[in-house]
């Protein structure tokens, strides 16, 4: 006979066995026996399972644990930008980005050509399901009593909430902290805009005679548009 154990892989060898044993009744009591296996995989050395046993068995099962600690977790010193961070399952931060030129797309029903365009200072705020998103209308680092205007785009909910369409999102469980607003800002970026949301204007005068005015230009975003939200980043958190 021919041995091909060789073909099987990785080969998984018996260490050791618990048998859980429970009392019958209202009041029900658990005990868990430890055994040991031979070489041949037989149970041997039985005994009651120890707290050392115990702990390297919970520490082994505890995979959700362990994935929550690398998620928003800083590759290296934590960006300059990041206002707050909370690493809970969902994920939530919070940062800022200054003004800048960027790519915008625009749908043919706003007859706007896609381009680029410098939006204003903008606070985001994001979980792994949703993105809200505020102008800021200092370029400086924001506190928590600094006042927000509304991001002066389209698709966007009076809430500051961005309605990403039919866009795919997909953040990782095991994203860092500068993967997960990398992957915001392009998701936002690289959609679509579309229509104002409900009728909601998010600035003074025309949003789309804005962009027609700004797009494939040099010009600075006239922050004089803006709209004051009367919230500050204290009342969003």
């Amino acid at each position: 006979m021919k041995d091909i154990t060789q073909d099987f892989g990785t080969l998984y060898h018996p260490l050791s066995a618990l048998v859980f044993y429970q009392t019958k009744g209202n009041n029900k009591y658990t005990y868990v026996e430890h055994f040991d296996m031979d070489k041949n995989g037989n149970p041997v050395n039985a005994h009651p399972l120890t707290e050392r046993e115990a702990k390297v068995l919970a520490k082994a099962l505890n995979t959700k644990k362990e994935k929550s600690k690398a998620f928003l977790k800083s590759n290296g010193i934590l960006p300059t930008n990041v206002l707050h961070i909370n690493p809970s399952e969902n994920g939530m931060v919070l940062w800022y980005t200054k003004p800048r030129k960027v790519k915008m797309f625009f749908t043919e029903s706003l007859e706007i050509p896609n381009g680029t365009a410098k939006v204003p200072a903008l606070l985001w705020y994001a979980s792994k399901q949703s993105l809200i998103v505020f102008a800021l209308e200092k370029d400086h680092r924001p506190t928590e009593n600094t006042v927000l205007f509304h991001a002066p785009f389209f698709n966007f909910y009076e809430d500051g909430h961005v309605c990403m369409g039919t866009v795919d999102i997909n953040i990782k469980n095991s994203a860092s902290v500068e993967e997960f607003m990398q992957a915001w800002e392009s998701y936002f970026f690289n959609s679509y805009y579309s229509h104002l949301v409900n009728e909601h204007n998010p600035i003074k005068g025309n949003c789309v005679s804005l962009w027609k005015d700004l797009i494939g230009t040099h010009k600075a975003f006239p922050k004089a548009v803006l709209k004051n939200t009367n919230k500050t980043i204290k009342t969003i958190l």
